[in-house]
Order: C-alpha cells, then structure tokens, then sequence
C-alpha cells in the first residue's frame, strides 16, 4: 500500500485527462488516506504537494479538487495520534500555504477551527505548542480583519500559558509578526500587555526571545508607547541578570546601529529619551561641558531641528503610520524650554575658583562641582517639569548623571566603570584602569582628540552610538558575554557605512580598541572586513588610521592572518603607490606560517599575487614577487604548486606586456636552474607543467619559448622518473602539436619535437606511451 501511495502522482498523470478515472483515483486517495498503518499516512502526506501542484496545473477545477479531497486529509492529519504524520500534515499544510494553494474560505472554516480547538486551554501541550506554531504562521496570510477574529484572542491565552513553557517559547519568538499583522492599534491595545508578562517570564529563554523580537515589536507601536513603555522595557532586558537574555538585547542594540533603522527610536542610554529637540539638546551639550567628570557620565545628543520622530529612516516604511504620526502636538506645539544659556555661563566661571582652591583628589574635585551644577539646572527645570514630556525626559538623564557623581565621590575609581552599568549611565561605561580602554582614555586625556559626539543625529542617536561604543569595554565579556566584542567587530562597517565617513571619529578609539583585543575571533573579524572599511573611509583615513591596523594584523596570529590575506588586492589597491610599495618586502613573510601543514595560506597567498601583479611596475615583480613564486611552485603541496604555475604564467604575461624583455628571460633563466636541472623530480615535473602552461597561455614571444624552454623539455625524454616523461608526453602531444607556428611545414623545430613524441610512443612505461599516442581531443577523457 505504501508503494500504492508513492506512485499516485504517476497513476493521475495517466489518468488525468479522463473524468471517470480521475473520481477513481481520488477515492484511493481518500481511502489510502484511512489506512491504519503510520507508514502509510505519511507517504501519503509527502505526496500531496506534488499532486497539489500538478492539479494546479492540469485541471480548470483545481480549487474544488483541493477544498474536497486533499485539504480535508491534511487537516484531518493535524490530530493523527502518530507524531510523525502530525508533522507531515504541517509542513504538508505550511507547504500549501506558502504557495498560496489553499483558500481563504477554507482556511478560516476548516484549518482555523482545528488548531484553535488543539490549542484550547484545556488541551494536550504537546499539540497546543505545535497549534500555537501554525497559527504564527497563518497570521501572514490572512486579512487583518480575520486575524484579529479568529486567532488573536488564542494567541493571548496561549501568551499566558502556564502548562507548558514551550508554548509561550513559540508565542514569543513570533510576536513580531504577530504585531504586524494586527497593526498598532490591535498591538497596543491587547498585545503590549502580553509583551510586558513574557519579558518579565521567569525562564530566561522566553525573556531571550523577547529581547530578539524587541525591534519588530517597536515597529507596530505609536511614538508615544515606545517611548514611555517599550523603551524602560528594553533597558530592563538588557540589564536582565542572565547573560544571554542581555547579550541578546546588545545584539539587537548592535544591529540597530549598523542599520541605521528606527529603532532608535525605542531606547537610548538610561531612559534618555530620543525626541529631544534642539533647545534641550544644546542644554544638554553645554552641560556636558561643564567638567570631565560630568562629561564621563552625561553625553546628550547633538542638536537637531526636527525631533526624532519626525525624521525618516532605513525602517520608517513598516512602522503602521497613524493620525498621531501624521500630527503630534507633543512634537510641534509645546512650551519652549528656557534659556539657560546664561546660567550655564555663570556656573562655568565659578566652577573655575572652586577646582583650583580644592584640596581634594582630581576627580573628588570634579564629582563635587558637577554635583552642584547639575543640581541648579535641574532645580531651573522643576516648573516645567509637568507640561512638558521633554522636559521629563531630560530631567531623568540629570537625575541618572547626578546618582554618578555621587557614586564618584564613594567608590574607588576602578569600580567606575562596572557601578556606572549597574546605574544605567547615559554614555559608555568607564573601563577598568588595566583595560586597553582606560589606557586609550587616559593617552586621549594627555594629547585633545576629537570628542565622540555626532555631527548630525539624525543618522543614528547619540546615546545609541554611546551604548554601542560601550560594548568594547573588555570588563563586558568578563561580566556579559564574551562573544560580544566579536558582535561589534562584526557590524562596525556597517555602523561606519551607516555615519559615514564625516563621523568616522567617533568610532576611530572603538576601532583600535577592537583590533587590540586579547580575543583573536575579534580580531579575525576586523580583519575579514578591513579592505571594506578602507572603501567607506577613503585613501586619506584609511592611510591615518587602518594602515596601522592593518600593519599589526601582518604579523598577528595565522587566523588573523588569513583575513587580511583573502582580501590582500582589495586593501592594496586603494593605497598610494607610494605606500603600496612599503608592503613589498613584507609580502614574502606570508610564505611563512606558524604550522607548515596550513597548505591552503599559501594557496590564497599565490591566487592574490596573480590579482596583485598589476598593482606593480615589472622592476618591482622582477625584484620581490618572481622570488614568491619560485617558492611557491617548489611547495610540497600540489594544490599549491598548480595554482603557482598559473602564477608564473601572469609574471611571464606581465613582462611581455610591457616589453621587459630582459626581465622576462632573467625569469626564465632561474626557471631552468630550480626545475630543469633540480634533484628531484617533483622539480623536473613542475618544470614540464611550466613550459606547458606557457605554451598554451602564449605569454612569451614564440621566439623565446622554442630558444630557450623548448630545449630543457625536450631533453626531459630521457628522464628515468616515468612521471616526469608523462608529463613530458602531454605536453608535447596535447599543446605544443596543436599550436600553429609548429606545425607549420617549414619550421625546423617541428620534425625535432615529432621525433621526441614517436620516442615517447615506444616507451616501456604504459602510461608515457598511452599519453603520447593519445589523439587531442579525447583530452579531457584522459585527464579523468
């Protein structure tokens, strides 16, 4: 019966055009589809797409054949008590849907009912997780309208399922999607809520799959929810005691920089609210100003004229755009802030006084005076305070700065870094002391650098970029994750694609930090994407600030190595030549590795000289990378001696090509002395596949070739190693025969190389005769 069901596809193409037969058929199917045997149902099961797909095509009434025969069964699957026809039916089921074959109608009456009544809360949980999953899927294809009916109310109960965590697992890996599909008001209204109980799930994995979703959630919600709900939310996750369920947060944070999207809009540094405008903005630059110690704690978003809401972005389009979108009287009709301007300045002249007359320690002296500072200007904000939501906002990131410096006046400075995480600071926390960071920090305080404050927010917010840059503090992968620095190598060139190269200095310090890490997957990955970088810097940053990156990355270990290997030509090429030139002495060392057994570095090393040939003059390939590929087609390695041939072929080529004669016969010369007359045969062979791939390449003047290579390989008839004379064979009789200017009747090379190949025929080893009797075109036969 199981072979029955595996050539039902065949018996309806035979029997299709028929009506009778094809009734026929379809009742076996309806009766195969009733077989007790498991075995059978499931071939059965993974027979139907086809057949679905065929009658799509063959017959005019398909959707009746479908709705009556085939979509009942797989429905009727979704119960089947055997485990494997259940998941059959549903990739059977998502297969159908995703090729649009089934029908709204029968969707909504016949497959919604079942999987709301297998996800009944009353149900068994192995079939309400695996309910709850096709129910995520069927979300994208159905009309909102029929979504918000007939599923949304199952999928919040299933929210709460306290049963079984799995199937909150799956609620909450898809409650994207299942946002998007009910749209703002229907997310906001039933969903948040539920969004609030999963990420405060007592198992870490559904909070992990809160945090993943975070950014597709943020896109269904209003201004005004994201920034008074969502955006405590996300911090809170990413400050979660589990280090996945944080590290997991910091991802989506990473991606949302290296996109440039609108998720920007959801969360910034402790609370600090995105929308500011300009008036609180350049209060906040200003207050920034006021001394190192505030500045450690408090960075403020440089000004904009439009709030950030009102700015398009990469994800703009799949935000669901509502009245308050289009007109938000927070965002164009609010009270002014005032102009603190002068108090600012005053306090800035009496800060003065006070650090020069203080006793105590540097940064005592500093915690003190902004303490003070930022004490007025929040006293100065307090009347506004309940009219305006941007005040509030502002009012929080001082009230956060003001809990810092108070810290710093009761905590040792190397606990800095970690209490200001523990407090939410605004900006990047301060590194431990011994950490590549604080030095970096402290040569930056010795000789003024530009400081870390985008030129335009609109790109991505400050305290987004500030966060992101504080994911490089080593002190993260002891106390969050380890692979996190690895994540911000990764998506650093998209950050920097993102800023441009106009913001490239805040992330010049990030940079060096990361290709200085002690982890060498960090330092691997920047080096895969260095020469992409140089592309989004430019010649003039990328020789101030990658060059020496990349200079350490030479000598690194092979792993890192290896990066800056694959893309060797891409990051040459965009240098000066005068720079270029710095590297050709270094080329050689890449001959090298730490273990000899790593053949696959030197083959990258000799299909990257062939691309970097034309980066060069002859008198420097002469000079420095003929020597490289004399090297290389001696390797142990095949693989890399192959690869090297064609090497030497590009040289010869290049010699040719700007008629370097002399160059080119210099070439040849050490060609004959390593491989003609070498020891070993492995060397003489190499010399055969050389003059071979030469001739058939023509790189060299014909007159050259027959003067002085064609001599040392006809010679090699005489070789005692059969493999050496094999070589020889093919040689002659596949290429040199074949070329035109020897087969020509007056050329008094052809009756020598003829000569040779009869020899050859009656040779005592089988295979150097086979191959010399060997007619071209069965070439390719052969090589097989």
């Amino acid at each position: 019966i199981q072979i029955v069901a595996r050539g039902l596809l065949d018996v309806l193409r035979d029997f299709s055009n028929n009506e009778e037969d094809f009734l026929t058929v379809m009742e076996i199917v309806v009766r195969l589809a009733e077989d007790t045997e498991p075995t059978v149902r499931t071939e059965l099961m993974e027979q139907i797409p086809p057949i679905a797909v065929f009658l799509q095509e063959s017959r005019s009434d398909f959707p009746v054949v479908l709705s009556e025969y085939l979509t009942p069964i797989v429905v009727r699957y979704l119960t089947d008590p055997n485990n494997q026809v259940r998941k059959s039916s549903q990739e059977v089921l998502l297969i159908l849907l995703e090729q649009d074959l089934i029908s709204q109608h029968d969707i909504e009456n016949k497959v919604c009912p079942v999987l709301l009544a297998l996800s009944a809360p009353d149900g068994d949980d192995e079939y309400k997780a695996e309910a709850a999953n096709l129910i995520c899927k069927l979300v994208s294809v159905l009309s909102k309208s029929t979504v918000e009916r007939l599923l949304l109310p199952r999928f919040c109960e299933l929210c709460g399922d306290g049963k079984f965590f799995q199937v909150r697992k799956v609620c909450a890996t898809n409650f994207g999607d299942i946002c998007h599909a009910v749209g703002q008001e229907a997310t906001e209204k039933f969903l948040i809520p539920k969004f609030f109980e999963l990420c405060s799930d007592s198992v870490w994995g559904m909070r992990k799959a809160c945090a993943e979703c975070f950014m597709a959630v943020s896109y269904s919600a209003s201004p005004e929810v994201r920034r008074a709900q969502l955006s405590p939310l996300f911090i809170k996750l990413i400050s979660d005691p589990c280090r996945w369920v944080s590290v997991g947060g910091l991802a989506v944070l990473v991606a949302s920089c290296s996109s440039g999207n609108t998720f920007s809009r959801v969360v910034s540094s402790d609370g600090l609210k995105a929308d500011s405008v300009e008036d609180s903005a350049l209060a906040g630059a200003e207050l920034t100003r006021l001394s190192p110690a505030t500045s450690a704690s408090l960075k403020l978003p440089a000004g904009s004229d439009l709030p950030i809401h009102s700015l398009p972005g990469p994800g703009s389009s799949t935000c669901p755009e509502g009245p308050e979108d289009v007109f938000n009287n927070f965002i164009y009709w609010r009270t002014p802030l005032p102009d603190i301007s002068k108090d600012l300045e005053l306090l800035l002249s009496e800060a003065g006084p006070q650090e020069e007359g203080c006793s105590r320690p540097e940064t005592v002296q500093h915690s003190c005076v902004a303490r003070s500072e930022i004490q007025k200007v929040l006293d100065s904000l307090q009347e506004h305070l309940m009219n305006d939501p941007d005040v509030q906002a502002q009012v929080q990131v001082l009230s956060a700065a003001l809990r810092a410096t108070q810290l710093d006046s009761v905590i040792e400075p190397e606990h800095e870094g970690a209490e200001g995480r523990n407090e939410g600071s605004v900006s990047a926390p301060s590194p431990a002391p011994d950490s590549p960071t604080a030095l970096s920090a402290s040569s930056a305080q010795k000789e003024p650098s530009e400081p870390r404050i985008l030129r335009s927010t609109d790109i991505i917010p400050q305290p987004l970029l500030d966060q992101y840059v504080s994911m490089t503090d080593p002190a993260r992968a002891q106390t969050v994750d380890i692979d996190i620095a690895k994540h911000c190598a990764y998506s650093l060139p998209g950050v920097a694609l993102t800023l441009g190269r106009q913001n490239w200095h805040c992330l010049r310090d990030t940079y060096e930090t990361l290709a200085s890490d002690v982890q060498w997957k960090v330092r691997r990955t920047l080096a895969f994407s260095i020469h992409e970088l140089a592309v989004i810097l430019g010649d003039q940053l990328t020789a101030a600030d990658l060059v020496p990156v990349f200079n350490g990355f030479l000598k690194d270990l092979d792993e890192v190595r290896i990066g800056i290997l694959k893309h060797l030509y891409d990051f040459l090429k965009l240098l000066h030549e005068d720079k270029r030139r710095e590297y050709l002495y270094q080329l050689q060392e890449f001959v090298v590795t730490n273990n000899s057994r790593n053949w696959r570095f030197r083959y990258e090393l000799a299909e990257q000289l062939i691309l970097i040939l034309e980066l060069y003059n002859p008198n420097d390939v002469h000079d420095y990378l003929m020597h490289i590929a004399l090297k290389l087609c001696a390797d142990k390695v095949s693989e890399v001696r192959w690869i090297s041939f064609k090497l030497v072929v590009a040289i010869l080529q290049k010699f040719s090509s700007h008629s370097e004669s002399a160059l080119g016969l210099s070439f040849i010369s050490e060609l004959i002395i390593r491989f003609r007359h070498c020891t070993k045969w492995v060397g003489r062979q190499a010399f055969a596949f050389i003059c071979q791939a030469v001739a058939d390449e023509e790189c060299i003047p014909v007159e050259q070739f027959v003067e002085h290579l064609l001599p040392g390989l006809l010679s090699l008839a005489s070789d005692p190693v059969p493999n050496v004379r094999v070589l020889l064979a093919k040689a002659l009789r596949q290429t040199l025969l074949e070329k035109a200017y020897l087969r020509n009747a007056g050329n008094p090379h052809l009756q020598v190389v003829e000569e040779t190949v009869l020899a050859l025929q009656s040779d005592r080893d089988p295979d150097v005769s086979f191959f010399a009797t060997l007619e071209p075109k069965c070439r390719g036969t052969a090589d097989v």
